[in-house]
């Protein structure tokens, strides 16, 4: 059957194709509302046999229905952007879904590849300053309820800022991988089960030091960043601590965890380093990832138009 398929894809996605958590969840709660509406469609359970014989109408039919229900009065309000973000998504989904039912199932239908992408708004990042950015850390660990969650949020978001991991990626970490960390540089994991070496700032080594000087069951095997039942902190309860610091300090709903790491490239670039460092710092598959710093950042574009064109001076 379909759901049988579904929860196949999603473990492969998770343990082979390394795909974020967030994705992961995005993509199964998007087939899932699709095989819903095809057995409504056909009257009764879809099978693969089914999905095979699925027209190009019939997944636009689909897309429709989830372009109507967002325009329901009793939803949330949203943009032409952020409705064409969703049928982007909704069609990355089903393809994804069909090239897995190719390659496992050898199911062929050619319909979900001929599906039209919306063209969409390229999301600018939005980094903190750099004052907030450097006092996040301390302010977040002053708002704990606990001193040794202290140790942990001030850890945690030093190392954030400090080397712009995600937050996934710096909770994956174990005591192990802080450990083995040579040379002030700490083996990373991030998309796709791709490894990078990302510098620590002796800032950064230090307050992990105390960290792990403190943490309640430092075995290799631990979890770097633990909740208060020793097993690996939950992302939200980190975008919650941040939450509460940021309202505290006035700042926009932007300024998350995920904000450090956009300030970090930020912040990198504005001191002058050159995009293929910070691509490779970041861990960033394309070129074209890393230059949207620049985009969001008009001063840095005038100041490199100034310094490199031949009639900036005269201009000026």
């Amino acid at each position: 059957m379909a759901l049988d398929a579904l929860r196949d894809w999603t473990e492969w996605l998770t343990h082979e194709r390394r795909s974020s958590p967030r994705t992961v969840e995005a993509y199964r709660h998007d087939i899932l509302l699709a095989l819903t509406f095809f057995q409504q469609h056909l009257g009764a359970e879809v099978t693969l046999a089914d999905l095979g014989k699925l027209s190009l109408a019939d997944l636009r039919a689909w897309l429709a229905h989830e372009t109507a229900r967002s325009e329901q009065p009793t939803r949330r309000t949203t943009s032409a952007d952020s409705r064409a973000r969703s049928r982007a998504r909704h069609v990355s989904a089903l393809r994804s879904f069909f090239r897995y039912l190719g390659l496992r199932h050898d199911l062929s239908n050619p319909a979900p590849s001929l599906l039209a992408t919306p063209r969409t708004k390229k999301r600018l990042p939005r980094p903190l300053g750099e004052d907030a950015a450097r006092a996040a850390a301390e302010g977040i660990s002053d708002d704990a309820e606990t001193s040794l969650a202290a140790f942990r949020d001030r850890a945690l978001f030093m190392l954030l800022y400090g080397t712009g991991m995600r937050i996934g990626e710096a909770l994956a970490l174990n005591i192990r991988d802080l450990t083995n960390a040579g040379q002030n540089m700490l083996r990373v994991v991030g998309k796709g089960g791709k490894e990078r070496l990302v510098p620590l700032l002796p800032a950064v080594i230090k307050v992990l030091e105390s960290w792990k000087a403190a943490h309640p069951s430092p075995t290799p095997d631990a979890p770097l960043f633990c909740g208060v039942r020793g097993g690996r902190l939950n992302p939200g309860v980190a975008q919650r601590a941040m939450r509460t610091w940021r309202k505290g300090e006035g700042l926009p709903d932007s300024a998350t965890p995920h904000a450090l790491r956009h300030s970090f490239a930020t912040h990198l670039m504005e001191g002058g380093a050159d995009l293929r460092t910070i691509q490779e710092l970041m861990g960033h598959a394309s070129l074209s990832t890393t230059q949207a710093y620049t985009l969001a950042d008009e001063k840095h574009l005038l100041d490199v138009w100034r310094k490199a064109h031949p009639r900036a001076a005269q201009e000026s």
